[in-house]
């Protein structure tokens, strides 16, 4: 670790140089021990919780009440937590070398992982790396096309424009016009990148994508090699949707736009990045597949409000054996949107103290879709409550994709049987009328896999210079073709940056935690579909009522982070590997679907 050199210390070596060696020598500072790191993650603790909550009681005045002054206190808060993260996380790696007992180890290298930007301990470069941040994210925040009439449009007004649109060349207008946004980013990223490898160097990584990957209980280069493994499982029934997905748009727009043995367009699957394409369902919907019922037509005839609809949510848990939430939760939360002021709509599920203080906001809409949502943010809940007695350090998900997964793994129990058990539904559809749900699922869930992959895959070869300045855009676009069977709808070239169009590039925040997300979720589903008993198909499988499905969830709840994730999955699954299986497994009706629709179809690209 790099240290500044003080003025005594210039003044000793200064006296040293004249005088040869008639002075004393200097005493070297004691050899760490154990019990200095013990003491410093003492201290540590308190510091980091006190600086948690601070920052997390600004950050909700400001999403809740969004003001030039709560902006200002917001971002002041999160820069004090910044600074003393990266503080805290250099003076952790003073301890790289001594061994430790394992608890002692895995806080430091917690500490050391916190993390994003490891900026390098030059203070001009710490600010430079914070300049370049704010920098980018401010570009893309602030984005718009403005178009020759004068007319600007906003990222969601295209975003909208994208999903409902089947006019090929205003597609094409919103996909071309948004990345002009992204253009003026590459030489930023590129100073970024440099920069953050400088800082992830001082802490004893080979570079920034080496320390990302560093998070997951295994070698960096082991965990990316998982990563294509669990792929290399989902890709047979992605490329079984890719093909009915493209034959279907050849039909819309002409196979003269959508060649059927090339990669797809990228505009026109209905979302501005081609990540997920439930917007496209209309298009690629199988016959007669209307399930007969409408969630969001069911709410309104049942009387559902929004607080009814968090309420029927929190029963599900605490029809699994959790205890219900807090009376402050249902103080503190907010579930409408104001009339009065702004606040930022996003779903969220906070724990501002780190013990009970649990709250969700949303500005709930009576739809289906929401109540799915709801439930999927009290999974966020549940398990930050069941992890609330840990060490700060391992108040949280086993890894980063745990967190997402174990919401999305409630959402999935969403199910017509599900319905009906709460009253909503009179009776459950027939199973034949289940490939037009699981279609509009695959159009979301399946279609993301190979985008939640490639997004840090380029960014790890970026971090490493395998990927140089000079090829970020033809880079991105072969992982893309690679991946997704992707293309870009007009040439591209190096004066464009299309991975900046995309948030969490030029917001720097890690990807990886989408596609295990979406992997892990299916298998914490089956596990605990067969821990309940379950004797339907998995698809139609709601643990709606399983205390021992919940008392097995909770257990690996509250391990929080505390040890490696593997362990933690194996206390849910019974096995320490990740697997798709349960993904295949899930969709194996909709596979058998779309092979038969495929069979005289030229498939791949």
């Amino acid at each position: 670790m790099k240290t500044k050199l003080t003025l005594s210390a210039l003044m000793v070596a200064s006296a040293l140089a004249l005088t040869g060696c008639q002075q004393e020598k200097v005493s070297s500072p004691a050899p760490l021990t154990e019990k200095d790191a013990e003491q410093f993650l003492t201290k540590v603790e308190t510091e980091l919780l006190n600086l948690n909550v601070e920052s997390g009681q600004a950050q909700w005045i400001y999403a809740n009440f969004i003001t030039h002054d709560t902006a200002n206190l917001a971002a002041q808060a999160n820069q004090k937590f910044t600074e003393a993260v990266v503080s805290l996380a250099n003076e952790a790696a003073k301890f790289d070398s001594l061994e430790l007992n394992a608890d002692n180890r895995r806080k430091l290298d917690i500490l050391k992982l916190a993390l994003t930007l490891p900026a390098p301990q030059d203070p001009v470069k710490t600010a430079r790396v914070s300049e370049l941040a704010a920098e980018l994210d401010g570009m893309y925040g602030k984005g718009k096309y403005c178009k020759d009439d004068g007319q600007c449009l906003s990222l969601g007004d295209m975003t909208a424009k994208m999903a409902t649109s089947r006019d090929y060349n205003e597609l094409l207008d919103m996909w071309q016009g948004w990345r002009e946004v992204s253009k003026p980013m590459r030489d930023l990223y590129k100073e970024q990148v440099v920069l953050t490898n400088e800082g992830a160097k001082e802490l004893g990584y080979a570079d920034t994508g080496a320390m990302w990957r560093s998070k997951y209980d295994m070698p960096a280069d082991d965990f990316a090699k998982e990563l294509d493994c669990i792929w290399g499982q989902v890709k047979p029934l992605y490329d079984s949707l890719h093909c009915h997905v493209r034959a279907k748009l050849g039909e819309k727009y002409g196979t003269d736009k959508v060649p059927q043995d090339k990669p797809i367009p990228a505009h026109l699957l209905g979302n501005m990045w081609a990540q997920t394409w439930g917007n496209i369902y209309d298009l690629v919907a199988p016959e007669n597949a209307d399930p007969g019922y409408d969630v969001t037509e069911l709410l309104a005839d049942h009387n559902y409000d929004e607080i009814k609809m968090v309420k029927g949510a929190e029963k599900f848990f605490t029809s699994m054996g959790f205890a219900p939430l807090p009376e402050t939760f249902w103080e503190r939360s907010l579930f409408t949107k104001p009339r009065d002021r702004d606040v930022q709509c996003h779903a969220s599920a906070w724990n501002i103290d780190f013990k009970d203080d649990l709250r969700i906001k949303m500005c709930i809409q009576r739809t289906g879709e929401e109540f799915a949502v709801i439930h999927h943010e009290l999974g966020h809940n549940f398990y930050q409550r069941a992890y609330n007695n840990l060490p700060v350090f391992y108040q949280d998900s086993a890894n980063d994709g745990f967190h997402e997964a174990i919401g999305d793994t409630i959402a999935l129990s969403v199910t017509p049987g599900y319905l009906k058990e709460i009253g909503l539904l009179d009776k459950v559809p027939d199973e034949s009328k289940d490939i037009g749900l699981l279609m509009r699922m695959a159009l979301d869930k399946i279609a993301f896999i190979p985008f939640g992959l490639l997004v840090d895959q380029w960014r790890w070869k970026v971090f490493s210079g395998e990927i140089k300045p000079e090829q970020y855009n033809q880079a991105w676009w072969e992982l893309r073709e690679k991946y997704q069977g992707i293309t870009a709808p007009i040439a591209r070239t190096e004066a464009d940056f299309d991975p900046g169009a995309k948030y969490h590039v030029p917001g720097n925040v890690p990807y990886t935690r989408y596609f295990l997300a979406h992997i892990l979720q299916f298998q914490f589903h089956k596990a605990m579909c067969d821990i309940s008993g379950n004797k339907e198909s998995i698809h139609r499988c709601s643990v709606y009522g399983s205390e021992e499905a919940g008392k097995r969830l909770n257990e690996m709840l509250a391990m929080g982070s505390s040890r490696p994730w593997q362990e933690a999955l194996a206390k849910l699954t019974g096995s320490n590997e990740m697997d798709a299986n349960a993904v295949l497994d899930y969709f194996a009706p909709l596979k058998a679907y779309l092979d038969e629709q495929n069979k005289d179809r030229q498939c791949g690209w």
